[in-house]
């Protein structure tokens, strides 16, 4: 057909929607290589900064001081973005080039090595296509149980004999005690057909509570005011042979977590088990069409993730805690925005474990040397987290739901395992 003005046009070429460009854009995504999201997670961080650098200007300016901080065209700010974000990155290493075993340092490494194991453990979980919600409880009763056994037996050993027999006990115990733990909403989900996330949000706070009347009654340390188990020996803790002086953090620790997720990603990538595993995440139907138990995988993959989450726990007692404390911090939880971080990439947990324990130790650093309110940095972490993690977080609903079936459309391309999945 003709236009009016003599130009032409082609009537049977619906005109596209924006609708159809945002599903493209996700088809985009979902299809983007291991560089194409390096560059978006770049992308993502910097534009965080920028906008966090603007809340931290705003932030300035509604409180009052002395004398400004940072100005910006002679107009005065209490809070200088770049001291801030310097102490927020920079301040998780310390003093590196003078002294590279410094304590913040230290710190940051002791964080990142508990992040790890939880992150991998979500990112098991979701590959065979459950959300594991529960880590936190199943770190919390792996630590626990680690801390009791390994008392208990620490009494017969001692020495470098102690510390060869104690610590691998302890993180076997962990292992067993989470993964016990991370079996029982899974058999749930698979033979009752439950939802994973309300009976691991169920059995996260069976697991706290429980875990505090132990901490504060049968096996509470005697003399201590706080609600924590008897501190162990210093022999029964993971060597710190590099960290002088501190008993929280090893690198043998942060090396048995690499291993870990090496293994992991191995054992995903390269075994009849993960090819299980992975099937079931994405096409439960189609496994079981192909002779894959989905039912068995299912329980076998939260076994798995308790597990990883029970180790995670038994390295907080045996380097971090030295015991077992109520209150541990919410290793659990933010395992699963490493694990949506990392794209569900076991290796890629580390560098994701890495980002959160830069942040929480430079947070740290922001509080002490800084007059920036402990609220604002809670802000300023989250904005990182948020914006780096969402890209990946879209990446993997496009992975799993045809969008254009749920809305209307319909995909050129048929999901399937053939690409490489991060």
């Amino acid at each position: 057909m003709t236009d009016a003005d003599g130009g032409g046009s082609d009537d049977s070429v619906p005109a596209r929607l924006p609708r159809d460009r945002l599903f493209d854009a996700l088809d985009r995504l979902v299809a983007a290589s291991a560089t194409e999201r390096l560059f978006i997670s770049g992308s993502a961080l910097l534009l965080s900064v920028a906008i966090g650098f603007l809340l931290i200007l705003v932030a300035g300016r509604m409180t009052s001081c002395g004398s400004a901080a940072y100005s910006v065209f002679g107009v005065g700010f209490c809070y200088d973005p770049f001291v801030v974000y310097d102490s927020l990155f920079l301040g998780a290493f310390g003093d590196f080039l003078a002294n590279p075993l410094n304590g913040q340092f230290a710190t940051t490494i002791s964080e990142t090595t508990v992040l790890v194991f939880t992150g991998i453990a979500v990112a098991v979980a979701f590959k065979a296509g459950v959300f594991n919600i529960g880590g936190q409880g199943q770190l919390v009763f792996g630590a626990l149980a680690s801390a009791l056994v390994v008392y208990g037996f620490s009494g017969a050993v001692s020495g470098l004999v102690g510390t060869l027999v104690l610590v691998p006990l302890g993180l076997a115990v962990g292992a067993f005690v989470g993964g016990i733990w991370g079996a029982i909403p899974g058999a749930l989900k698979a033979y009752a057909d439950a939802n994973e996330v309300i009976t691991t949000i169920m059995l996260n706070f069976v697991a706290t509570s429980f875990a505090l009347y132990l901490a504060s009654g049968p096996f509470k340390a005697p003399d201590s005011f706080a609600n924590q188990t008897r501190t162990l020996p210093e022999y029964a803790l993971f060597p710190q042979p590099l960290f002088p002086g501190r008993t929280d953090a090893s690198l043998l620790a942060l090396a048995l977590a690499i291993a870990v997720a090496v293994g992991i990603a191995y054992l995903l990538r390269g075994t009849s088990f993960g090819y299980d595993v992975r099937t079931s995440g994405i096409q439960p139907e189609a496994a079981e069409y192909g002779g894959v138990n989905a039912a068995r995988t299912v329980v076998t993959s939260m076994a798995l993730s308790g597990a990883l989450a029970g180790i995670g726990g038994a390295v907080y007692v045996l380097t971090i805690a030295g015991n077992f404390q109520t209150g541990v911090p919410d290793y659990g939880f933010d395992g699963i925005t490493v694990s949506i971080l990392a794209g569900n990439n076991p290796v890629g947990a580390i560098a994701a474990a890495l980002l959160f324990g830069v942040l929480k130790s430079g947070s740290i650093v922001v509080d002490v040397g800084t007059d920036v309110p402990p609220q604002l940095v809670g802000v300023l972490r989250g904005l990182i987290v948020l914006f780096v993690a969402m890209p990946e977080f879209f990446r993997m609903i496009g992975q799993r739901v045809d969008v254009r079936d749920r809305f209307g459309g319909s995909r050129d391309a048929v999901a399937t395992d053939g690409g490489e999945e991060a």
